[in-house]
């Protein structure tokens, strides 16, 4: 022992693989995890095998084909694939990671893809059906109920499902989708987590099989299901007792609003281990809310999203009940007012990690200050569509380096003295969305730069007044920035490409004071940048995309100028470049 205490002491990389992978372990809990694995691996070649070891994630796009067989080699504890950026034959791509062994592998993402892969799922679930528990498909551009069979069938071990969102559901294939789901129900025994949102067909009788079969279901998310009513939604909830997560809502906006009834409350107020309760567009009274709280479930997610019927009193009551909420979503809540706010902070609110207050028209920056006060672990707050300013009754607000995320979205009122104060509180943002704050300018963006050091994305789409974001300001870790329907010209992005040297996305769709040349500077100093939208600026010549894919072979994503020719032989050409073309 004392031998390897002096060895340790003789240089700093001589410890033992566990002390290293402890110390990485420790990294890789923060958000930029990957950033630093990928500094770490080039020091030596046990840094390099320590960090391929916790490596336990990979995205596969078109660029990545011909290095699967050394990335799979390199990689070995892999426990899941992400293939929601991939364009191209799915299905081939199924049959050759078919072809390798993976021990670890616990989760598949086909999101966004245009179907669901039939032929390629069946090859790879030969050969790891036996190991994914976890299959995400949401946003797929067209589903079927065959779909669904083929799930069932590759992936019998299933706990968790995301099949939300599909673009498409057509009307004539309602019955095959009502028998998929209802043969799910039955199969998948070990299914503990479901999200159906947005799939229309789905009505009280499937609800009522699906909570009856899945013995072990424990959260289920039925959001924009217009179909279900009150009553049937009461039945299936009494055949589930043990859900710890529910999220429901009806289709569209359109349609009435849910009212609950006293046997859907006694329902829900039965789930005893309620850990998350979503509700959107439903008729809340008071009195569900207080039920609710006379059982004090240990909530920590609560969202009330367009919600009609209560008032701050039954808030109150549950809220004094739920003390260890971690989330809280509140959105269109018209009676809430600062005092309010300030009161459910002081009291209930110690361990909020984010808030949402969008569209509570009477809050104000001092709703913002003292959420900043009371709330030590808030790290994200959404108030978009409100009156938040900054006068000097809230000068005695404390810095607070916790919050990594705001949006004030929709500030019409917004100024640039009032996010100058803003950010000089709130220093350490990594997330900035000021999307329609149609008052702010160069002027206070330039302030935000210059104090936001950290900040990773910055959100100023339809700021009609920003045609620049100032010259004194560094932020290297900037990675996203929309600058979508602003002013900005060339001289703006040739600062914005000397400035911001980490971007990865850039967005400037119809910015119509841009050419070729402040696009070159970009693509030419941001040297990892993956995805650029020139959609809709008419100054920029379609000659220019063929010079942007060679210069920065980063570049994964184009979408086009309008006079593009964007044919098949042209996005074929790109995609074998490894940049999806658009338009």
């Amino acid at each position: 022992m004392k031998r390897q205490r002096n060895s340790c002491s003789e240089s700093n990389l001589d410890l033992a693989d566990d002390c290293w992978e402890l110390v990485f372990r420790f990294l890789n809990e923060d958000e930029d995890c990957h950033r630093h694995l990928k500094s770490l691996s080039v020091v030596s070649k046990q840094l390099l095998s320590i960090t391929n070891r916790l490596r336990f994630s990979l995205k596969i796009c078109y660029q990545t084909l011909p290095f699967l067989p050394r990335l799979f080699q390199r990689f070995t504890e892999l426990t899941s694939l992400d293939l929601t950026c991939f364009h191209g034959d799915l299905n081939a791509l199924l049959y050759q990671i078919s072809c390798f062994r993976f021990n670890h592998l616990t989760s598949l993402n086909l999101s966004n893809q245009p179907t669901i892969p039939a032929d390629g799922l069946r090859a790879f679930s030969q050969s790891s059906s036996s190991s994914i528990t976890t299959l995400i498909c949401s946003r797929i551009k067209i589903l079927y109920g065959s779909d669904l069979h083929v799930i069932v069938d590759c992936f019998p071990l299933l706990e968790e499902l995301d099949l939300s969102h599909p673009s498409t559901i057509q009307m004539h294939d309602y019955n095959n989708l009502l028998n998929g789901i209802e043969t799910l129900s039955v199969s998948l025994v070990k299914l503990r987590k479901i999200n159906l949102s947005s799939h229309p067909y789905i009505n009280d009788q499937l609800l009522y099989h699906l909570f009856k079969n899945c013995k072990h279901l424990k959260e289920a998310i039925m959001l924009s299901s217009y179909q279900l009513t009150v009553g049937g939604i009461t039945s299936a909830l009494s055949q589930r007792p043990t859900l710890t997560s529910l999220s429901l809502s009806p289709f569209s906006s359109y349609i009435d609003k849910l009212s609950v009834t006293s046997h859907f409350i006694d329902s829900l107020v039965g789930f005893k281990g309620l850990t998350c309760l979503h509700l959107w567009r439903w008729h809340v009274p008071d009195n569900l809310l207080s039920s609710i709280a006379m059982e004090s479930p240990p909530l920590r997610r609560l969202v009330l999203q367009s919600c009609t019927g209560y008032t701050y009193s039954g808030l109150f009551n549950l809220l004094s009940k739920c003390r260890r909420l971690l989330h809280l979503g509140i959105r269109n809540a018209n009676f809430l007012c600062d005092h309010h706010v300030a009161e459910l902070s002081s009291f209930f609110l110690a361990h909020l990690v984010s808030i949402d207050l969008s569209s509570c028209v009477m809050l104000t920056e001092s709703s913002l200050f003292a959420l900043n006060r009371n709330c030590p672990s808030l790290a994200k707050i959404i108030m978009e569509f409100s009156h938040v300013l900054y006068s000097n009754s809230s000068m005695d607000s404390v810095v607070n380096p916790q919050l990594k995320y705001l949006s004030l979205a929709n500030n019409f009122c917004l100024e640039n003295h009032n996010i100058i104060m803003l950010v000089s509180i709130f220093s350490n943002l990594h997330l900035l969305d000021l999307s329609a704050c149609i008052s702010i300018s160069e002027e206070g963006i330039g302030q935000i730069l210059s104090r936001c050091c950290n900040i990773r994305e910055l959100n100023l789409a339809d700021c009609p007044n920003v045609k620049s974001l100032g010259i004194n300001f560094e932020v290297p870790k900037l990675e996203v920035l929309n600058l979508t329907m602003t002013i900005v010209d060339d001289e703006a992005l040739c600062v914005i490409s000397k400035r911001c040297p980490g971007l990865l996305q850039l967005l400037l769709t119809n910015c119509k004071n841009i050419t070729d040349n402040g696009v070159m500077q970009v693509v030419k100093n941001c040297t990892q940048l993956r995805e650029i939208n020139l959609q809709l600026c008419h100054q920029v010549h379609a000659k220019v995309i063929d010079s942007m894919v060679f210069l920065r072979p980063s570049l994964r994503k184009i979408t086009a100028p309008p006079d593009f020719p964007l044919s098949d032989k042209y996005r074929k050409h790109f995609l074998r470049h490894g940049c999806l073309l658009e338009h």
